[in-house]
């Protein structure tokens, strides 16, 4: 019994130890777009600023190139719900033409059959079903050609109503496919309006762009092609986060089973304290209690958005970071620029916290690893893009892009 249970432990172990590793790949990869697209985030929202320091009062060209890329991203946003719906009709109108290629096939097969009762009753002459009846020699016989003519009008009946269902069936099939290439004509052509809006509000931007300063065509252009590639990049990660979210579900089965099963074993490591009161939403606090303050909200004192919350009071150099929650290390990265030393971690209810601006060489944990509640992920720093020690924590819901994160406060304790 001993050596089946090992061989159990040893095969499940084996299976967590490849999806820790499919895990990783994946995160690697989703990683490298995440940094390129902070990257271009960064020198985004440098040339915004740059742009906006060309001069305190923006010239009216300047406030039309504005407006109009405002007007194109609705144009986009319009064009990209069109073509989810044209792809969707289609596969509408492939199911139906699919269904009623086989209701046809159903109907004829059907129709053949009762042309073949019919003709083997008209070769039969007069012969009724009465005849059949009495020409029984004995009762036995008469029940048995009663039975037999039972059957086989009650066969006749459902194959006729068998093929008026088939029938019916088709015409309401063909109408729903009409229905789906009228809709899918109209959503083709509302696209192409909607295109030549784009093409026309487009052509009108750069009308504007040829008006700009030299100095302001520069940033102008570095704007447009970092908001470019930002697209991209964020359909990458949508692309790569269902495979992630897979493989992440597949190693928390995994997990369970082999908790199950009696095994004590962790990919954990490091310790699991501090923390303080757990929240309402599963949260502890990411520093040790006596350094939980929050510095800076979601707001800049100018009035900028921040996006995260800051924890920064004095002696909090050094102090260790926790995982505020049970998960998978999303993401763990050492940057000289913007978040500095940084680890992003998956949860299992499906929310993202970031931990930034740790100390040189303090990351305790790896890409695709498991992490509990309260262990230490790194060491409070001023790493990165920062003034002066603290801990700069996001939290971000699915899929756990840039433009996804909420207020913490709302997850941590009160």
């Amino acid at each position: 019994m001993k050596k089946i249970f090992a061989k159990i432990l040893g095969g499940l172990i084996i299976i967590i130890f490849v999806l820790q590793f499919n895990v990783m790949v994946y995160a690697d990869e989703i990683t490298d777009l995440q940094n390129q697209q902070a990257t271009n985030k960064e020198k985004l929202q440098d040339a915004e600023n740059q742009k906006e320091q060309v001069t305190q009062e923006k010239s009216e060209a300047l406030k039309q190139v504005e407006s109009i890329e405002n007007e194109i991203a609705d144009y986009e946003n319009q064009i990209n719900e069109l073509d989810t719906k044209i792809s969707d009709l289609n596969n509408q109108i492939t199911d139906a033409e699919n269904q009623i290629n086989q209701k046809q096939e159903d109907y004829d097969s059907q129709q053949e059959l009762l042309e073949k009762r019919l003709v083997a009753t008209y070769e039969a002459g007069e012969t009724s079903f009465l005849d059949v009846l009495l020409s029984s020699k004995s009762l036995t016989d008469l029940i048995s050609n009663y039975y037999m003519v039972s059957q086989i009008a009650e066969a006749d009946m459902n194959l006729m109503e068998s093929i008026e269902n088939e029938k019916k069936e088709i015409e309401e099939a063909k109408t729903t496919l009409e229905q789906n290439k009228q809709e899918l004509d109209s959503s083709k052509t509302e696209k192409e309006n909607m295109s030549a809006q784009l093409q026309s509000a487009k052509a009108e931007k750069d009308a504007y762009v040829a008006q700009l300063s030299s100095e302001e065509q520069d940033l102008q252009q570095q704007i447009d092609e970092l908001a470019e590639a930002n697209k991209s990049i964020d359909a990458e990660i949508k692309q790569k986060q269902a495979e992630m979210q897979k493989k992440l579900e597949e190693y928390k089965k995994a997990s369970s089973s082999s908790s199950s099963s009696g095994s004590s074993s962790s990919s954990s490591s490091g310790t699991s304290t501090g923390g303080g009161a757990v929240s309402s939403s599963g949260f502890i606090w990411p520093v040790p209690s006596a350094y939980a303050k929050i510095t800076t909200g979601m707001y800049y004192s100018s009035g900028q958005y921040h996006g995260a919350v800051d924890f920064g009071t004095s002696g909090i150099n050094g102090q260790p970071v926790y995982a505020v929650a049970d998960g998978i290390v999303y993401t763990a990265k050492a940057l000289t620029t913007s978040y500095g030393n940084y680890v992003i971690i998956l949860h299992d209810n499906g929310l993202y916290t970031l931990y930034a601006h740790g100390q040189a060489g303090s990351i305790r944990v790896s890409e695709g690893q498991r992490v509990t509640q309260g262990q230490q992920i790194m060491n409070v720093g001023s790493t990165g893009n920062s003034t002066g020690p603290h801990l700069h924590f996001e939290v971000r819901t699915s899929p756990g892009l840039y433009a996804n994160r909420v207020n913490p406060t709302s997850y941590l304790p009160k």
